[in-house]
């Protein structure tokens, strides 16, 4: 079979997903590609997990949080196992992943996380990376982890290109699938192709 990578572009509550594959002489080409929802209940309160526990007493707010979690865990699970399905049966095998990471720095305790609004904002984004994290290990796939500000540079690097010249190649690929294909979908697939490499 041949293979293919997902890449991972996440915000709170969802996720751009880019499968790409390479063809003949290492040209990326996108597979497939979905916005994945990480919360079964699309509202503030659940893709704002962290904003909405600063407002409770602590123990609640360490339940609500890890529910939130676990069920993007679990969404994201179910949207990986599909496409792998799916995959499978056009003899394509998706065995790793990429998943773009903030710049932040790492997090404290969760009672120090409640009380600084900086933090909050920062815990939410990476409560959903790490559901797409635990999903990709639980679904078999290697996970390739970059930082979203050194993404193009790195792929510059690693493909001998220019980073103008290899995001006009991205802003390319993706006009087969038409609107939107936006920056979040762009930097999934350089995120895919990169694990690839």
């Amino acid at each position: 079979m041949k293979k293919a990578a997902v890449g991972f572009r996440v915000h709170s509550g969802w996720s751009a997903m880019v499968v790409v594959c390479l063809e003949k002489g290492g040209r990326p080409v996108v597979l497939q590609r979905a916005r994945v929802r990480l919360v079964k209940t699309f509202s503030y309160a659940y893709r704002q997990p962290y904003h909405t526990a600063e407002k409770m007493e602590l123990p609640e707010a360490g339940e609500f949080v890890r529910g939130v979690r676990a069920e993007a865990e679990e969404l994201a699970v179910a949207a990986l196992r599909g496409m792998k399905s799916e995959l499978k049966k056009l003899e394509w095998k998706l065995d790793r992943g990429a998943l773009l990471l903030a710049s932040g720095r790492a997090l404290p305790e969760f009672a120090r996380i409640l009380a600084s609004h900086a933090l909050i904002h920062t815990a939410d984004g990476e409560l959903f990376r790490a559901a797409i994290r635990g999903a990709c290990e639980r679904s078999g796939l290697r996970v390739t982890e970059i930082k979203d500000r050194e993404l193009v540079e790195r792929c510059a690097e690693e493909f001998s290109a220019k980073p103008a010249a290899l995001l006009r190649r991205v802003t390319e690929i993706g006009r087969e699938f038409g609107s939107p294909w936006t920056q979040d979908e762009k930097f999934a697939t350089l995120a895919g192709w990169f694990a690839l490499r």
